[in-house]
């Protein structure tokens, strides 16, 4: 990876693309492991969490993650998802994060030298390149390799530096299987995350690539 440890960086994670990308490679994502490898590479100021709740279910799996991260390094930021109807009458949500994430970039930039996006939405092209005209590199972490690619062509061309997750895989993952038959409540949440969204109606509107 293209960082010094003389480097200041900030991590912003897309919860549901990170989510969507690292399922389609066929790993789940070890958020401890992630967290150290930034840490051990570089100067991290703030690791931030971006995902959206559904308020109306009386227990929600996601929400174990997110106590999780949240006494582990990271800052999280969540919102109530949004309950629709579609036009063939079929019940869906979305829980678009885009904007909360755009601008707590945006205040950070002034206190990093390098912003790591793991997102592979187009959306943010123009993100990355308003905090590079503010003089800092941007790297943005997704993949080729699904097909379709999870990664915006435009969001590639933009960023300084392209992540490939799949070559991350043994770094900060873990196969899908490998889950260990018991484990204490805030460890159960690195994994739990997944869980939830299948029971979405396969929705994934909140995960706009």
């Amino acid at each position: 990876m293209n960082f010094s440890n003389a480097e200041r960086i900030a991590v912003f994670i897309d919860g549901a693309n990170l989510y969507s990308t690292a399922r389609g490679l066929g790993f789940d994502i070890d958020f401890r492991r992630l967290l150290s490898l930034f840490q051990k590479n570089s100067q991290l100021i703030r690791a931030y969490y971006y995902t959206a709740l559904a308020e109306d279910q009386e227990y929600s799996s996601v929400r174990p993650l997110i106590d999780w991260l949240d006494y582990n390094g990271y800052t999280v930021i969540t919102k109530p998802m949004k309950e629709f109807t579609d036009a063939s009458g079929r019940r869906k949500v979305k829980g678009n994060m885009d904007i909360e994430l755009a601008v707590d970039a945006m205040e950070m930039a002034q206190y990093v030298d390098h912003v790591v996006l793991f997102s592979g939405d187009g959306d943010f092209r123009s993100l990355v390149e308003a905090i590079q005209r503010k003089g800092k590199r941007v790297t943005v972490a997704s993949t080729l390799k699904t097909q379709p690619p999870m990664i915006a062509d435009e969001l590639r061309r933009q960023a300084d530096h392209f992540i490939e997750l799949a070559t991350l895989s043994e770094t900060i993952g873990r196969p899908q299987a490998d889950r260990p038959p018991r484990r204490d409540r805030r460890e159960e949440a690195a994994s739990a995350y997944e869980d939830d969204f299948d029971d979405a109606d396969g929705s994934e509107d909140f995960a706009d690539r």
